[in-house]
């Protein structure tokens, strides 16, 4: 089993930056992807990055030239470096690892873009 924790999250202003962290712990070398998630009051939660073992990633289309997904080799820990934040960001971030063996939910970060 995998167990992931997210930090990182907090109040920034307008095109401030952020770097999210999701933390793995247990049996990392199952991990076949890890995705960021996030969800806006009153809002259905949505994809933001997604990378696998590859190297391959996904992202939202709003955020494709402004956050960037990335990994250490052993999967210990999985970043979103978000750059140029927007209010239309503000939600609660939460990160995911999908192993052999299930998926594994973090309890997620909060992230508000405010001024």
């Amino acid at each position: 089993q995998v167990h992931v924790v997210e930090s990182g999250g907090g109040l920034v202003q307008p095109g401030g930056s952020l770097k999210l962290s999701c933390a793995a712990s247990g049996n990392t070398l199952g991990i076949k992807a890890v995705g960021w998630y996030r969800q806006a009051p009153g809002k259905q939660r949505e994809l933001v990055a997604r990378i696998s073992p590859g190297g391959h990633t996904d992202y939202l289309d709003s955020v494709k030239d402004r956050f960037t997904i990335s990994r250490m080799r052993d999967w210990s820990t999985v970043y979103l470096q978000m750059n140029d934040l927007g209010p239309e960001d503000t939600a609660d971030y939460v990160c995911n690892a999908a192993t052999a063996w299930g998926i594994s939910w973090g309890q997620g970060t909060r992230v508000t873009v405010s001024s």
